[in-house]
């Protein structure tokens, strides 16, 4: 018999001193912009970053050698309030769809001029569950700090 568990999801909230569209339109159309470079699963460093934006678009980096990468697919593309993608990474920070955990991000108008970001990274389970207890881990910690990129770039060019 298979032991059921349950991990918890990473939440993660900020207010982006911005409009609402202008934030959705920044973190997708602009996510270049301010994903850091260093921060892919590629074997070199990255080009550039893109989301497709449509349901079943990809979120995708190309890098120096040539390669593409797949983050994960668009499961919910919602502008201005809400996407949802699956996060197609192992445990072991290599691209793997078979493992995929997933990201919703809604955000959430508050005045004419500010944004709440809502991020939930949720279904860790599914890289099982030493794998996925890592990858929370990894992630609990560094969505804030990427979180924190986007919110500048979106505040700087809002």
């Amino acid at each position: 018999m298979t032991k059921a568990f349950a991990i918890a999801s990473v939440r993660k909230t900020l207010v982006v001193n911005a409009p609402q569209a202008h934030t959705f339109d920044v973190f997708t159309s602009r996510l270049d912009s301010w994903w850091p470079k260093g921060h892919g699963i590629g074997k070199t460093p990255i080009k550039q970053s893109f989301i497709e934006p449509r349901n079943g678009g990809r979120w995708y980096t190309t890098h120096e050698d040539g390669s593409e990468v797949v983050i994960g697919h668009m499961r919910a593309w919602e502008p201005p309030s809400r996407i949802v993608f699956s996060w197609e990474i192992g445990a072991d920070w290599k691209p793997d769809p078979t493992v995929a955990s997933e990201v919703e991000i809604s955000f959430i108008a508050e005045t004419a001029r500010t944004t709440r970001v809502q991020l939930e990274h949720r279904n860790f389970e599914a890289l099982g569950e030493e794998g996925g207890e890592r990858m929370r881990g990894s992630v609990d910690g560094g969505w804030p700090g990427l979180l924190e990129l986007f919110k500048k770039k979106a505040e700087a060019l809002g």
